[in-house]
């Protein structure tokens, strides 16, 4: 062989290895892509768990005579903004994230001060409906609390992944950008104390 068929056959061979990596990192990057997006749905998951349950619990609330209608009205509202905003996950940027988290947060602080309120009516919290819903709205927010450590375990791997070498390479030409993790709001270096 000569040494221009040696070179050409050099080429061709690095040619084919970088195309057989790029595929690799490629399928790769749509997996964790994947894996992220069916995370923020989880999140998505609990937190309509959470609102699903939020009417149940102010009609159990409402029966109580002379409820502060105010407290009702508070988590009503901030239920409806929370049921507003959206976040696509194809999109999943710090500034969409904290938008979501901001109207959650506010959710929370008005869940937050309806149970507080609540003590103040002892024939409320010895009904059993009332009973059953704190305890299940206990739960759901230990499942939105896992489902966000899931959510930023998977974006810490996919993120992890599209910037090590070689896929950084290929990452940005491909679409494959960066996304943000699920973060405390700001507002809330405290969490709400929630007594039942």
């Amino acid at each position: 062989m000569n040494k221009g068929t040696i070179i050409l056959l050099a080429i061709v061979a690095a040619v084919v290895l970088l195309l057989m990596s790029g595929c690799g990192s490629y399928n790769n990057m749509v997996t964790k892509q994947e894996g992220t997006t069916k995370a923020w749905a989880n999140v998505q998951s609990a937190y309509q768990r959470r609102l699903d349950l939020i009417p149940n619990l102010v009609a159990t609330v409402k029966g109580a005579a002379n409820f502060e209608q105010q407290t009702l009205t508070a988590v009503i509202e901030a239920r409806a903004k929370a049921t507003q905003i959206t976040v696509d996950p194809e999109k999943l940027t710090p500034e969409s994230l904290q938008k979501f988290q901001s109207s959650q947060g506010e959710l929370s602080q008005a869940l937050g001060r309806l149970m507080v309120v609540s003590e103040q009516y002892p024939q409320l919290r010895a009904t059993q409906n009332f009973s059953e819903l704190q305890s299940q709205i206990e739960g759901t927010e230990n499942r939105i609390k896992v489902e966000r450590d899931n959510f930023n375990v998977a974006i810490n791997d996919y993120n992890s992944y599209i910037r090590k070498f070689p896929q950084v390479l290929f990452a940005g030409m491909l679409g494959f950008d960066k996304k943000g993790y699920f973060e405390a709001d700001a507002a809330a270096a405290k969490a709400p104390e929630v007594k039942f």
